[in-house]
């Protein structure tokens, strides 16, 4: 019995140090964190909801990443900014301490975008902007880059639209005065419109509004009487469509000229009629592919959304795979080594066109011009840096 004893007590010994072994042994991680940075609700809940359209396919067509031979499964973790700069703030931090990503896309709005900068800077997590064109997202940051142009080529593409094209020597801009987007690019505008007309006094009138405001009686009053050539309204959707159908309904034929926020959806759906004939710079257009995966984009994105892609849509898409091979080309998770790997990228072939990012981690990108035609945004040409 003595035996039996010593030798029962001695195997659940040992099992006793397997399950420590096996509770203080790591578990591997089988997935790496992405987080989504956007403003999936608010006034800039449209914008959000088109780039993480184009991240969620990204996803199903491109679901896992290789990294030392072994294969993780990629997980978006999803926050919602609000459309608002301290939510942008809070919605970055419990991304980065709580739930731990590996990188971060987005955000729609270079304000949001702009808010939530100094956290991920500080937690030394990688951020990819997608559609924020105002040059501060990524100025001063050496862990934000982003997919898109920026402003001061977009501003100077419409003013020399303006001069050009509208033939216009005197132009009003109305601009978001809340929206540091909307204000980096009017004034990127007014400085090429100046230069290029000759003349100090080429904007003849800065009026401002602010996110979420319904009523431009005021403002459109003031642009009836100075009657310019064109108008610029670089803003959001939403106030922007309100503008141009306020300005129709007071008698202002002037044309209407914005920027990339132009082209969503809800432009159409809320001008309807009035924003015919506006002008707009843009990301990408559907008719004119200029990548090898151009054209797989566009028709994976008809086949699970039924409609075509937005602009914006596409570099959801583009910052997701650009991600990709930077962790591949890193061949790490860690957070400093893809930031890293990020940085150095040449010639990355996206659906939006080649990627090469500078100093500041911004790519040198084309622009796309489209006019509002019935009821639907249309190619007029494209503008090269």
């Amino acid at each position: 019995m003595k035996k039996a004893t010593l030798v029962i007590t001695v195997l659940v010994a040992l099992l006793a140090l397997a399950g420590c072994a096996k509770t203080d042994t790591p578990a591997q991680p089988t997935v790496v964190k992405f987080g989504v940075f956007e403003p999936l609700t608010g006034a800039n809940a449209a914008g959000g909801a088109e780039e993480l359209d184009g991240i969620k396919l990204a996803q199903e067509l491109y679901p896992t990443v290789t990294v030392d031979g072994k294969e993780y499964t990629i997980e978006l973790v999803v926050a919602d900014n609000k459309s608002d700069k301290v939510e942008a703030a809070n919605a970055g931090q419990r991304l980065v301490d709580s739930d731990k990503v590996n990188l971060v896309l987005g955000s729609w709005g270079s304000g949001l975008a702009m808010a939530a900068g100094p956290v991920f800077k500080e937690a030394q997590v990688p951020a990819i902007g997608l559609s924020c064109t105002n040059p501060l997202v990524t100025l001063g940051n050496e862990f934000y880059f982003r997919v898109c142009f920026i402003d001061p080529f977009q501003g100077t593409v419409m003013a020399n639209y303006a001069f050009k094209e509208v033939k216009a020597k005197k132009a009003v801009i109305i601009r978001e005065v809340s929206n540091d987007y909307s204000v980096g690019l009017a004034k990127f505008f007014a400085d090429s419109f100046k230069s290029l007309t000759g003349d100090p006094n080429a904007i003849i009138a800065e009026l401002n509004y602010n996110t979420n405001d319904q009523d431009f009686s005021a403002q459109l009053t003031q642009v009836k009487s100075l009657k310019p050539d064109v108008i610029f309204a670089p803003g959001n959707y939403t106030e922007s469509a309100l503008i141009i159908k306020q300005a129709r309904e007071l008698g202002i034929t002037a044309p209407f000229l914005g920027g990339d926020t132009w082209e969503i959806a809800e432009f159409i759906n809320v001008g309807k009629q009035a924003v015919e004939g506006a002008v707009m710079s843009a990301f990408f257009d559907n008719d004119a592919p200029v990548t090898p995966l151009s054209k797989v984009f566009v028709d994976a994105y008809q086949k699970k959304y039924g409609k075509l892609p937005s602009g914006t849509a596409v570099l959801g898409f583009d910052g997701y795979l650009l991600a990709i091979d930077a962790i591949k080309r890193a061949n790490s998770l860690d957070p400093i080594k893809i930031r890293d790997a990020i940085a150095v990228t040449k010639g990355f072939a996206g659906a939006a066109g080649y990627i090469t990012l500078d100093a500041n981690g911004d790519p040198i990108k084309s622009a796309v011009i489209k006019e509002v035609k019935n009821g639907k945004f249309v190619y007029k040409t494209t503008i090269n840096p």
